[in-house]
Formats: C-alpha cells, sequence, structure tokens
C-alpha cells in the first residue's frame, strides 16, 4: 500500500512479528518501572532540613510556610519561573501547571499542591486569571524562601517538597530541569507517540521529523487563548 504522507514510517511487519518486538521492549519498560519504584524508595529514605519561619504572600495577605500547608503534613511546591516587567512568563512553567486543574485527590494524601513565584502577589494573581491556572499562588518578593529554595529572583525554576510537624516545616526533596517532568502527564503522553517529542536531541530514526527542544509546547499567550477567561478550552 502507497503512503500517504512524507514523513517516513516505521517499518510494516506481520503481527507475529510486531508482537515479539514489543516484547522486547516491554521488559526494557518493566526494568524502568522497577527503577523508578527504587528511586521513589531512597526518596522516602532521604534525611531532612528543618527550615526558619518563612512569611510568604497570598490571596489574603501574609501567611506562615506552616500555615500554606492548611492543616494538612506535606506540601509541594512549584517554583515558577517570573521575569520582571514582563507580560508572558516561561512557557514551560505556564505550560506545565495549567494541567493541574484537580488537585483534590491528594487529600487522601494529606498533602497539597501549589505555586510560589517571584512575582509581586498582585501581579502572580492576574497572571493567573489570564492565563486560566487553576492552582493556589503566593509570592515570595518580600521572602528569602525562594531563593533558599534554588528560585531566585530572576533565576530558573525548582519542584519543593516540604514535611511539616507542628509548626516546623522541613524540606525534604528538590528538583529542577528534567526531574520536574515526573509531575506532568503531557511528556508520558507525547513520549509514547511513533514520533515521539520530536526534538533534536532524542534519538530517533533515521530522517524522522525533529525540531529545537521545546518547539512543540505552547507559548505562554497560547496557553492563556486556550485556557484563559473566553479560552475555547476553559470550562
Amino acid at each position: 500500500m502507497p503512503t500517504t504522507t512524507a514523513r517516513p514510517l516505521p517499518q510494516v511487519v506481520d503481527a507475529e512479528t510486531w508482537r515479539r518486538e514489543l516484547d522486547a521492549l516491554r521488559v526494557r519498560e518493566k526494568a524502568a518501572t522497577r527503577e523508578l519504584d527504587a528511586v521513589a524508595a531512597q526518596r522516602r529514605r532521604l534525611p531532612m532540613v528543618a527550615l526558619p519561619d518563612y512569611t510568604l504572600v497570598g490571596e489574603d495577605g501574609p501567611v506562615r510556610l506552616a500555615d500554606v500547608f492548611e492543616g494538612r503534613s506535606q506540601l509541594i511546591v512549584y517554583n515558577h519561573m517570573w521575569f520582571a516587567g514582563k507580560e508572558w512568563h516561561c512557557p514551560g512553567c505556564t505550560g506545565l501547571t495549567s494541567q493541574f486543574t484537580r488537585l483534590e485527590f491528594l487529600e487522601p494524601y494529606d498533602a497539597r499542591f501549589v505555586i510560589v513565584t517571584q512575582g509581586p502577589i498582585d501581579e502572580a494573581l492576574a497572571y493567573r486569571e489570564r492565563t486560566g491556572n487553576r492552582m493556589e499562588w503566593y509570592s515570595t518578593s518580600e521572602s528569602p524562601f525562594g531563593a533558599d529554595m534554588d528560585a531566585p529572583p530572576g533565576g530558573g525554576f525548582a519542584v519543593n517538597v516540604f514535611l511539616r510537624d507542628g509548626d516546623t516545616v522541613y524540606r525534604t526533596w528538590h528538583t529542577t530541569g528534567r526531574g520536574t517532568e515526573q509531575l506532568a502527564h503531557t511528556f508520558g503522553l507525547v513520549d509514547v507517540l511513533p514520533y515521539g517529542r520530536q526534538e533534536a536531541w532524542q534519538d530517533s530514526p533515521e530522517g524522522w521529523p525533529q525540531d529545537e527542544p521545546g518547539a512543540g509546547w505552547l507559548s505562554s499567550k497560547q496557553v492563556a487563548a486556550l485556557y484563559g477567561p473566553g479560552g475555547r478550552a476553559a470550562d
């Protein structure tokens, strides 16, 4: 059957050959799953460090870090990049956090997930509204918290995890860069597609479509057009 696309296609084989190749791949997939389980087990055994009594600013004003937990014992913080004086902020941060529209599933785990940014709270909340973001936002613009958590003014993004015991908060885990991919469903979905992420750094067959890293990501403005007020994907 002639091809109907200019793109190269995977090899066409019989069902038995396809099943054999799939079974071989499954061995590696299961090994990777077991390794991720082992990594998570090591993460649960990490020591932690006690933090000072930071004060952030939320929608209702100043709030102690211990109170950001809202009575829960565990807290995940996405430190969202902020470009002072700009209308649009980090597209990676904006796109990744736009996925989290229903976080109530964390309640049985005694946990919360929020955004902390270096932007002043009024500007941060306006950006949340403009992009249709559904998460709770806090500002560290008047606190050293962000810088101490490896997300300083003008710096990059990060994910930090905390454990609360009474009024004492402990930092238990931190990641940045591609370490944040495990929080999102986007890359997992794209990675199972035949052409994958279509980024030049990836090991793909000869002739596969490839572009610069991040070329397929939505811009912050596109996220706003989809999910912000009046956006066609907003509900």
